[in-house]
């Protein structure tokens, strides 16, 4: 009985300690897709995607906690149709910031924008690459452009697939069921081997560099 009772505690610990996990995740916030940059670094993998946030920035929140109002005093506007959206890995999550729990190498991005214009909801952006695509994921299209990205990507066949174009396409993917589309031009491919930070804090697109 007493061996039934330690592991019955161990299991209660573990689901309201907090979830912890050796490593780190990576947290960024943002202004405007991107564009505006206000915090980078690191925090513990195991925590839940509301309190890493809460852990490295000043947050108001509404609904109980489980929705973000404000970070930094910048807060969200129903007048103005701008607010705060999060994702992990480049995935918009689709549920509340308190039910996601970071693993280690994930990317959780907090991102200030307009929801104007049907923006509410953008499934999926390349802001993470290589995430959420690297090591699962089927490169074809023009040559020798979708070998180079495909072997930076260490393409196995995966579910994911990225179509490289020879139109001028702006980079950028979707989401249909659990897998992701993304397309993007030759020219663009070719950078993106060499550099992935191309796509760093971008909805789509690529930085010139």
């Amino acid at each position: 009985m007493k061996l039934v009772a330690v592991a019955v505690l161990a299991f209660v610990l573990a689901g309201c300690g907090g979830g912890r996990a050796h490593g780190t995740a990576t947290l960024w916030v943002t202004r405007g897709e991107g564009a505006t940059v206000l915090y980078t670094g690191a925090v513990p993998a195991g925590l839940t995607a509301m309190q890493a946030l809460d852990r490295v920035q000043k947050i108001a929140t509404r609904y109980g906690g489980r929705y973000v109002q404000s970070i930094g005093g910048v807060s969200g506007s129903l007048t103005n149709e701008r607010d705060w959206f999060y994702f992990v890995n480049g995935v918009e999550e689709g549920v509340g910031a308190t039910e996601v729990r970071l693993h280690p190498g994930d990317v959780e991005w907090w991102d200030y924008r307009s929801w104007a214009h049907g923006q509410m909801s953008v499934p999926v952006v390349v802001g993470a690459w290589p995430k959420p695509v690297f090591g699962n994921v089927t490169v074809t299209g023009v040559q020798p452009a979708a070998r180079e990205l495909g072997a930076a990507l260490q393409a196995n066949g995966g579910a994911n697939r990225v179509l490289v174009t020879a139109q001028p396409v702006v980079f950028h993917g979707a989401k249909t069921g659990g897998h992701f589309t993304f397309w993007i031009s030759a020219r663009d491919a070719v950078r993106l081997a060499k550099n992935p930070k191309l796509a760093r804090h971008r909805y789509e697109g690529l930085w010139n560099g």
